[in-house]
């Protein structure tokens, strides 16, 4: 095992859920064993494209991208998000079933987010048309008709509704009635490739896989 006291860099997004995930971690509320770790916040699509150039040390990841990734990084054991039940939304500004999706405009968070998957696969591919728009700002575009229905993932799932937008359909629902199974939408992953610090991390995963 290296000597502890590197600095890593640790990617994860601004949104509530992740703030309380790493508040212990950025406050040192928590016995490190002398690593110490530099924040990255940035939305879950940035990090995604970072983690496909293996940047960050370790970093949030939507499960979506983890495929594209898995020769870089370890998925951890703890930190993962799971829609038990619910999930990323989809909202418009007028009330419409989902097969009225099909052909319309719709604002996503990003094109290897879960989210995104979940929709393909609700819909099919290429039934719809999309545009990337930065998570925290899809409510506000869908509601001045920069879109006909827009993606949502954080916490907007929570408060579209203060927009006077309607929702669509939860893919974390329709998941759980099509495979009675959790949605996976998002975990963390530590970099195993040329890197000291994840070493010993990726040989004990190689000896157990």
């Amino acid at each position: 095992m290296p000597e502890p006291g590197r600095t890593l860099t640790l990617g994860h997004s601004p949104d509530p859920d992740d703030a309380f995930m790493f508040y212990a971690l950025a406050e040192n509320l928590i016995d490190t064993r002398g690593w110490r770790f530099e924040h990255v916040l940035q939305d879950i699509q940035t990090l995604n494209e970072r983690a496909r150039k293996g940047e960050l040390d370790i970093t949030a990841i939507s499960i979506h991208a983890y495929p594209f990734v898995a020769d870089k990084y370890a998925l951890t054991t703890c930190g993962s998000s799971m829609g038990d039940g619910y999930g990323p939304l989809v909202i418009a500004r007028e009330a419409m079933t989902v097969d009225d999706l099909r052909g319309k405009m719709v604002l996503i968070p990003g094109e290897m987010t879960t989210a995104f998957l979940g929709l393909n696969l609700l819909l099919g591919r290429k039934a719809f048309e999309h545009r990337v728009v930065a998570f925290d700002q899809i409510l506000e575009a869908v509601a001045s008709g920069e879109g006909d229905a827009g993606l949502i993932i954080h916490e907007g799932q929570l408060t579209y509704a203060n927009h006077d937008l309607h929702q669509v359909v939860d893919l974390g629902t329709w998941w759980r009635e099509e495979t009675d199974l959790p949605l996976p939408l998002g975990g963390n992953c530590i970099r195993i490739t040329n890197s000291a610090a994840t070493r010993p991390i990726w040989r004990r995963r190689r000896r157990t896989s």
